[in-house]
């Protein structure tokens, strides 16, 4: 996968994109990352790549000209556009469904803003993909634009270690993760569920599965309205 980056502080994903497993990934060529300054596309004399809004308001707006000439530079010479993503707080919340989605693209692009906000024609004729990372607002788009990669990057075959780890990820199955243990058995009279240590795998797994349900149920209620119960798991939140 390529992952094109435009931002005007690409010093930011330095310690982030090589460090551990993003690092790896890379030196395994499963993705190859490349930071565009669109400062450095600007036609202005002075290289300003903001300017204030028509009809007034507080605070500078991203102007077009800097990120449609970036983006037309890193696309010129591919058939197939890439997913062009723009970090924006009014964007689509970002999800692991998402991150999915995206892990089957060859190329990725992310916008990141900075200042008041984006010219509104860089929204309607350059974007694919508006994503928001949460209901807040950042000082620029770069944390959001990190956040998205590495779920996504992770996704990656190859990537992680154990190929069973992300599909048995919180939200993968639609469902929050059953509790994990490890050694010791028993860690100052906090003991490990007997059925963990039972070696029957069919119990151990039916436990995962009420836990899962379980957790789901008491902190993200909200994720059962789409999620589709048997009637085992029915009878399970019944109990609860």
């Amino acid at each position: 996968m390529q992952i094109d980056i435009l931002t005007l502080f690409p010093e930011m994903f330095e310690g982030v994109f090589n460090s551990s497993i993003l690092k790896k990934a890379q030196e395994a060529n499963a993705f190859n990352v490349n930071y565009i300054n669109f400062r450095d596309y600007t036609e202005n004399k002075h290289n300003k790549v903001d300017d204030y809004p028509y009809g007034g308001g507080a605070g500078m707006v991203l102007t077009p000209q800097p990120i449609f000439d970036a983006v037309e530079d890193l696309t010129k010479y591919t058939d197939r556009k890439p997913r062009i993503v723009l970090m924006c707080p009014q964007g689509e919340p970002h999800s692991q469904k998402k991150a999915l989605e995206f892990s089957n693209e060859d190329h990725l692009v992310f916008i990141c803003g900075h200042y008041e906000g984006y010219d509104e024609r860089i929204r309607q004729n350059l974007v694919t993909d508006e994503i928001s990372i949460g209901d807040y607002v950042l000082t620029g788009g770069e944390l959001g634009a990190m956040v998205v990669i590495d779920s996504v990057v992770r996704l990656l075959p190859g990537v992680l270690g154990n190929e069973l780890s992300a599909p048995e990820d919180s939200f993968s199955q639609g469902l929050l993760e059953h509790p994990h243990y490890t050694r010791p058995a028993d860690f100052r009279g906090l003991k490990v569920p007997d059925v963990l240590l039972s070696g029957n795998h069919a119990k151990i797994d039916q436990w995962r599965k009420q836990e899962s349900l379980k957790r789901t149920y008491e902190r993200r209620k909200e994720l059962l309205k789409d999620y589709p119960l048997s009637d085992k798991e029915i009878e399970w939140l019944k109990k609860l």
